[in-house]
């Protein structure tokens, strides 16, 4: 669905490159992360795919079509949801939907059955400057799905967002990759990037340095251990033992035959571990 070749990109001609000859790939049906700190060139290369911005060098082809060559009537396959939601403050949610739907000739879903997915439909008529932030990060993601496009870009779609409605949408983004929409995901969460996506690609000062699953990533930067806590003597202690050859552990079979096991954990680095030890820089 995404293929970038050697994407050049500085904002002037004398300007240091924002993006340095990067080249990666999304496959249809794909969720796809991008990582970074801010300033590192992740809301650049939005911009570049979406067709904000057009003069680069390199190549940039949404579904085998270069994007400075792609008409008016391709947008109506691509969904955006920036961080900061485009919602008109004045008008209600309702009739937001109303007037976005306007926009576009193909399919849609239904409006009503979307507020009331995502628990606006009481609010349906409420102006959207007396929303909370929750509230327009909801409207501002059915917003972008509503014309069911099949490439949808989004820029932390949890922020903002109490734990139940981010459980909501981050199911209703898995349920998108499942029915064949292709998700080119910005975030800083590093536990939304490790549950949504299927590859994460790691950017820092304009370039990428890391494209992965979380799993390999996982396994690969992670400890080859488990850590067992258990209870002995009415007392909560902790043991670590090395993978290799734990099914002869005597030490590991003893512990866990003769003592109350609470927990065994292996020692897998979380993404964020991984992001600093690759980086040296910290998501902020």
């Amino acid at each position: 669905m995404i293929k970038v070749n050697n994407l050049l990109f500085a904002y002037k001609q004398k300007d240091k490159p924002t993006l340095k000859t990067i080249s990666f790939d999304v496959a249809t049906a794909e969720i796809f992360g991008f990582l970074g700190p801010s300033g590192a060139g992740k809301s650049t290369t939005q911009k570049v795919l979406t067709g904000v911005l057009k003069n680069y060098n390199g190549s940039v082809q949404l579904n085998s079509i270069e994007i400075k060559n792609i008409d008016k009537k391709f947008y109506e396959n691509i969904g955006v949801a920036f961080e900061f939601p485009n919602l008109y403050l004045k008008f209600t949610a309702l009739e937001n939907l109303q007037l976005f739907s306007s926009f576009y000739t193909c399919e849609q879903y239904n409006i009503n059955e979307l507020l009331k997915r995502v628990g606006l439909w009481n609010d349906r008529n409420v102006k959207v400057e007396a929303f909370s932030k929750g509230m327009r990060m909801r409207l501002n993601f059915i917003r972008s799905i509503m014309h069911k496009p099949t490439l949808l870009f989004l820029d932390e779609p949890t922020s903002g967002l109490d734990p139940s409605n981010s459980r909501l949408l981050k199911d209703m983004i898995k349920e998108l990759r499942d029915s064949g929409t292709t998700i080119f995901l910005t975030t800083h969460n590093m536990a939304d990037a490790d549950e949504l996506c299927d590859r994460i690609a790691f950017m820092i000062d304009g370039e990428l340095p890391v494209i992965d699953s979380p799993e390999n990533l996982k396994i690969r930067h992670g400890k080859k251990s488990v850590k067992v806590r258990y209870r002995k003597d009415n007392r909560l202690s902790t043991d670590e033992f090395e993978l290799l050859g734990l099914g002869e552990n005597e030490q590991f079979l003893n512990l866990i035959s003769n003592n109350e096991v609470e927990t065994i954990h292996t020692q897998e680095a979380t993404i964020e571990d991984i992001f600093i030890k690759v980086t040296g820089k910290q998501l902020q």
